[in-house]
């Protein structure tokens, strides 16, 4: 199914070591794993906080806002997802980062506009300049007036947008973790050549968008079934309802496809290697072993522009959508989690 075809590349919206290198690309070993795993057993905070959900209205445009407050916290996380945009593919992730730091910082996760279950935009479709002009003044209306310094963290498209929010808003920004970041068109993939066509393609989108549309007014239990058997085999329960109640809507995914249109006109140029460097002390990268959004060619080219930037490739094949798996969101957790320790320690 064409539609299946394009979704399991495209659900990128959802015990070990970490050796990071200021001058190299560091890969983990399962020395490395056992090392981490003790390093984290203490990290966990006791009880689970949950993570709670609510609309926000930004100039006009909505989105969703996933939030875990911290009681007295020393910085604020705001996590950029991907496209798809559906910010409740990252709840196990984020939930998992807030027990790893123990508290210590509150977390918002804002949504794309227009990606979310109820279609409150009258169908309109917006690019990604409008998305990352959605989270600038996201963080001039919620976050600009707040105490504590940003950490942004993102997801795939959600870096490119990140690293201009990082241009926009330094000093409050402190630092930023790119996961499987998606920076420029890869000619070398297939999958994202299939991608590419089929976004540039008003009438596929319409059709695909439709068949979408279509499996989201089965009964429930017979769409869970579906995606089971389909995309979901490994998925958590979390990514399963991420996916039938928010992506199976015919405005969300004409959202997603003409978002992504966008992106690849965008991100035929090379990234601003010159800001990069600027401000390679307060970047992070990682990359998967095989990811075609962020190919390792990608990480070296990062490697060689942007020496001092961390960068990180994870070997334990937890994919782009990381975070449709209950391992690969702890996984990462981790990862982020002693990033910003090591900032909160400076």
């Amino acid at each position: 199914m064409l539609f299946q075809s394009f979704l399991s590349p495209y659900a990128r919206a959802r015990s070990f070591s970490l050796l990071i290198h200021s001058r190299s690309i560091s890969v983990f070993k399962g020395r490395a794993n056992s090392q981490m795993d003790r390093e984290n057993s203490n990290l966990i905070a006791p009880g689970k906080h949950t993570a709670t959900f609510r609309l926000s209205n930004v100039s006009g445009r909505k989105a969703d806002l996933l939030e875990i407050p911290a009681k007295n916290p020393i910085l604020h996380v705001l996590f950029i997802p991907g496209n798809p945009g559906v910010i409740s593919f990252y709840t196990d992730f984020l939930e998992s980062l807030y027990e790893l730091l123990g508290g210590t910082a509150s977390i918002t996760a804002i949504g794309q506009i227009s990606q979310m279950k109820k279609n409150l935009e009258g169908g309109r479709l917006f690019s990604l300049e409008e998305q990352i002009d959605h989270k600038v003044n996201f963080i001039k209306q919620e976050l600009n007036n707040i105490e504590v310094p940003i950490v942004l963290v993102a997801h795939s498209i959600g870096c490119y947008i990140s690293i201009e929010l990082l241009r926009r808003f330094s000093p409050k920004v402190i630092y930023c973790i790119e996961l499987y970041p998606f920076l420029a068109v890869n000619n070398k993939s297939f999958k994202q050549s299939i991608i590419r066509k089929t976004a540039a393609s008003p009438f596929l989108c319409a059709s695909l968008s439709s068949i979408a549309a279509l499996l989201g007014l089965l009964p429930t239990s017979l769409t869970r079934f579906l995606v089971r058997q389909s995309v979901g085999k490994s998925w958590s329960s979390t990514a399963v309802d991420a996916l039938c109640n928010n992506l199976l809507q015919y405005h969300v995914m004409q959202n997603v496809f003409f978002m992504a249109r966008t992106e690849f006109i965008k991100l035929l140029k090379s990234p601003d290697w010159a800001f990069l460097r600027k401000k390679q002390s307060q970047i992070a990268f990682l990359f998967g072993d095989d990811d075609h959004w962020g190919p390792l060619q990608m990480s070296e080219e990062i490697s060689a522009q942007v020496p001092k930037a961390h960068l990180v490739i994870e070997r334990e094949g937890f994919t782009h959508a990381f975070s449709c798996t209950e391992k690969g969101s702890v996984w990462v957790a981790q990862f982020v989690a002693i990033l910003i320790k090591k900032q909160i320690s400076k």
